[in-house]
């Protein structure tokens, strides 16, 4: 007669903000799995939940302590992680039955506290989990952080509080990842870090080996690899939260290339060079300018996304005219904006010039009707065009798609019709037959 095994603990997840949150959600589950913990879909059936934070604006906040405060109400035994990990304090305030609390990419103290929740019992059978590890995005994209933390102290953000100063990932690790990554299904790699353009600064003088070859740890020879990892598969690499050092210039011909998708995520914040003083960041709005022209001769179908505050503190109407005026010039493909919200523990909350939130509101409204302009025009011109996208979803007749302009959840889409054929995670030439302002429709051309 067989014996039976006594079952495996089963764990809860949600992951809130970031894709960052998102990676370190899914090294802390491949763990628990590789320990032989099973995985819950929802509360009921879970012998403990892990609620992974967000910290950086209190909106964020909040909407973690009610994360957290539903977790409790449905299941009872809860563990804490996460940004907001750094204000325990303020979580065992108000929950003070949460069985742990630890803070950001502290992954030994997560899963210690997991094993101490709810220990594994002898002989539990143990199923191995894929090399990729296990994901929590679909399969055909996946998440590849490159580095921890920032150097930057911008008045703003409270980053480098929470995930501390710089530390870059060993490249061969990285592209060690990717690879895994790839084999295992996913079409497109997002890169992804606090600073992707700073990316080796901590360890530029220890270059690695890889396939035989050194490789540098600098964001250009990165991506680089990564291109040829991703385009042997016909795969694509995405790079985010780019800071517009003069090094990115290096990385625009290996878009012109093929090797890197021609997008780039940059934070510009503000255009404003007062505005940028007051929030410490880089502050020549005019040389930027020059480089897009520049990086648009090398690659004109570079797509640019960025996101913007309105009503930072000291922001006159001038300020924000001169911020119109500037992407009026620029013409971003992408634009994000958020209203500016005090965060505790921000060199912001103490500066003079709050504006008032009515204003905030009526710049945000104007700034999404400008870029909404911008985008409505450029997508114009791609009716008639042919364009390759991924497929992210199918249904019935129709797909959704993405054209290389566009990453994920954040920009735009490009609905398929005649697109019953396809599967997830195709790549695949389609014409454009129209648009809006945000998203484009169009037919499989195979």
């Amino acid at each position: 007669m067989a014996t039976r095994l006594p079952e495996a603990p089963k764990v809860g997840m949600v992951s809130l903000g970031c894709p960052k949150n998102l990676v370190d959600s899914e090294r802390i589950l491949t763990k628990l799995r590789s320990d032989g913990y099973a995985m819950s879909a929802d509360y009921a059936g879970a012998d403990v939940v892990l609620v992974n934070t967000c910290g950086f604006l209190d909106s964020a906040k909040e909407e973690s302590l009610e994360a957290i405060g539903e977790a409790i109400a449905e299941n009872g035994r809860v563990i804490v992680t996460g940004c907001m990990g750094k204000e325990a304090e303020v979580i065992r305030a108000r929950f003070p039955n949460v069985l742990a609390v630890t803070g950001a990419h502290q992954y030994e103290e997560v899963v210690g506290a997991v094993h101490d929740a709810a220990p594994m019992p002898p002989n539990a059978f143990l199923n191995l989990v894929p090399d990729s590890g296990l994901k929590l995005t679909p399969r055909h994209y996946s998440y590849l952080k490159i580095s921890e933390g920032c150097n930057h102290r911008c008045a703003f953000c409270i980053i480098p509080a929470l995930r501390g100063d710089l530390v870059s990932r060993r490249p061969d690790a990285i592209l060690r990842e990717a690879e895994k990554l790839i084999e295992a299904g996913t079409r497109e790699l997002l890169v992804i870090s606090q600073d992707t353009s700073a990316y080796g600064v901590d360890i530029r003088k220890e270059p690695r080996m890889w396939k035989g070859q050194e490789v540098v740890p600098h964001m250009t020879d990165l991506a680089r690899e990564l291109g040829k990892i991703a385009g042997q598969a016909g795969g694509w690499v995405r790079l985010h939260y780019v800071y517009p050092y003069p090094h990115v210039d290096q990385v625009i011909p290996l878009m012109a290339e093929g090797l890197v998708l021609p997008y780039l995520d940059i934070p510009f914040q503000h255009a404003s060079p007062s505005v940028l003083r007051t929030m410490r960041r880089p502050a020549n709005e005019a040389k930027v300018l020059e480089r897009l022209r520049g990086w648009r001769d090398i690659c004109p179908d570079i797509a640019i996304r960025s996101t913007f505050v309105v009503g930072f503190p000291g922001e006159t109407e001038d300020d924000f005219q001169y911020l119109l005026d500037w992407l009026d010039e620029a013409q971003l493909d992408r634009v994000g904006a958020f209203r500016f919200e005090p965060v505790e523990g921000a060199a912001a909350n103490d500066l003079p010039g709050a504006v008032p939130e009515a204003v905030k509101e009526e710049r945000y409204a104007r700034i999404m009707e400008k870029t909404a302009a911008i985008s409505a025009a450029k997508l114009q011109a791609k009716i008639g065009r042919t364009l390759d996208v991924i497929v992210d979803e199918v249904e019935g007749d129709g797909a959704n798609a993405r054209s290389q302009a566009d990453a994920p959840e954040i920009d735009g889409t490009v609905f398929l019709r005649d697109a019953g054929h396809l599967n997830q995670g195709d790549i695949v030439r389609v014409e454009i037959e129209d648009a809006d302002d945000h998203d484009l429709y169009g037919v499989p051309l195979a």
